[in-house]
């Protein structure tokens, strides 16, 4: 069989197999009374055989197969039923996009656990069964990625405990196995941490690369999780009536904050750990020296991360200022003053600006790519700071309520105009050292190795995980 025979066979495979997965999450959809034959079976048919027709070549692991599936269920979902659909029918409401929207948030959920998972996961477990002719075998390890990912599953499950304590949702969860006790309930939470820890290294463990995009995946996952285990798995296992509505969906926001928050703590730790074990049980290699030490490359990545903070930092201190959130930042160091709020904001903006520096090394090839990991790691910060760090530095306690989530909106938009300043400038300065680099010829094809290339399910994530951060604390609140 030649190289093109069997390229169109392998197309043709993914297309039967996207159409035969689609149908059956159509299936799924039309008994959850979410469909009907046509718009259920019949369309779902249609969704999986474009994605296999599509996305084919991007899912080559269950992992990156399971991110272009969520950015491509979300980006069906927004064009049919929460869009196309309602204007064609002239169903859309006086508030527009917003009602629409919180309307067809069952289907939004549908799309995504019927469609986009199994599509992604199926196609990508199916194309990993089936290197294209003349790849190079992908790395993997079964112990590897259960024994780090579980770890990273009791470490992002402590910090999540924390606002479970808080809330005292254990007894809940306890209730999973017919038990009321908080202790065993503390017990079933990790035990829950663990095997989704091990399930995130089992699938995205060939598409780990950098610390950067593993805490992208990682926040993406833990997202997914948040439609799994509190809107859908936990009413069925308590045999009761699973609410796929935005009102019972804005309850459980501080469980979709705690989600982020778990799947990034996840993505960073398990890309360490990750790290750690290949140099512990594998041998270096002497003769591919790198071109510079890692003490240098690291400095080199503070600096330039810090120097690229201060546009962001200027941009995100006036949205503050506009809000009048100065005067509580400035409380972080014990003063209440506009001038003491820009100080705390210029010096933590250079302090994210620095572990961006050290966590996206090497992952955009390009600055649209970079100027997009600038963005979500802006919305990341806007979970992890003012949702999270600023409430407990100044109060002691977890706000993860809609009603703040509301009051932070515009800070929502400065953190990401924030991340995309910080990339774009951190890219500039990283880029003009590279082609420094890449100027001796016995550096530049090692150089050009270390680079992410741009076949990568990234643009999916950032679809995903972007509008989804962006659309729900809006949609819910």
């Amino acid at each position: 069989m030649t190289t093109s025979e069997k390229a169109a066979g392998d197309l043709a495979g993914q297309v039967r197999l996207g159409t035969l997965v689609g149908a059956l999450g159509g299936a799924l959809c039309l008994a959850l009374g979410l469909a009907n034959w046509g718009t259920g079976v019949l369309l779902g048919a249609a969704y999986g055989a474009a994605f296999g027709l599509l996305a084919g070549p991007g899912a080559a692991t269950p992992g990156a197969g399971l991110i272009w599936g969520l950015g491509y269920s979300f980006l069906l979902w927004l064009a049919v039923p929460a869009g196309l659909l309602p204007f064609i029918s002239g169903q859309m409401p006086a508030m527009g996009m917003l009602d629409t929207a919180r309307a067809h948030f069952p289907e939004l959920i549908a799309y995504l656990l019927c469609f986009g998972m199994p599509l992604g996961v199926g196609l990508g477990a199916w194309r990993s069964l089936r290197p294209p002719e003349g790849a190079e075998p992908q790395d993997f390890s079964w112990p590897r990625a259960i024994v780090v990912g579980g770890l990273a599953g009791i470490l992002g499950g402590w910090v999540f405990g924390q606002w479970m304590a808080q809330v005292n949702f254990f007894p809940l969860v306890a209730s999973l196995v017919g038990s009321e006790s908080r202790q065993v309930g503390v017990l079933t939470h990790f035990a829950i941490a663990v095997i989704i820890g091990a399930t995130f290294g089992l699938l995205f463990q060939r598409d780990v690369r950098g610390l950067g995009s593993s805490l992208g995946w990682g926040v993406g996952y833990g997202l997914l999780w948040w439609f799994i285990g509190p809107l859908t798995l936990l009413p069925l296992i308590l045999r009761q009536p699973v609410d796929w509505s935005y009102q019972h969906g804005a309850e459980l926001f501080g469980s979709l904050v705690g989600h982020v928050v778990y799947g990034l703590i996840i993505g960073l730790v398990y890309a360490g750990l990750d790290r750690l074990w290949v140099g512990f049980f594998r041998h270096t290699d002497p003769v591919n020296r790198e071109p510079e030490g890692s003490g240098v490359r690291t400095l080199l990545s503070l600096r330039w991360g810090a120097v690229a903070s201060l546009p962001g930092s200027l941009q995100l201190g006036l949205v503050m200022q506009a809000t009048g959130d100065l005067p509580r930042v400035a409380g972080l160091i014990g003063a209440s003053s506009a001038w003491a709020g820009w100080l705390v904001v210029v010096v933590v903006g250079a302090l994210i600006g620095m572990t961006y520096g050290l966590l996206f090394q090497h992952e955009a090839p390009n600055f649209g790519s970079g100027i997009a990991w600038g963005l979500l790691y802006g919305l990341v910060w806007w979970f992890i700071g003012p949702m999270t760090l600023t409430p407990i530095l100044l109060d002691g306690a977890f706000r993860w309520t809609t009603a703040v989530a509301g009051g932070l909106l515009p800070l929502l938009l400065g953190y990401m105009n924030y991340g995309g300043a910080l990339a774009f400038f951190y890219h500039l300065l990283e880029r003009r050292h590279v082609a420094w680099l890449l100027a001796d010829p016995r550096l530049a094809a090692r150089e050009q190795r270390r680079r992410r290339p741009v076949g990568t399910p990234a643009p999916a994530l950032w679809l995903f995980f972007i509008g989804l951060g962006v659309l729900l604390p809006i949609l819910l609140g």
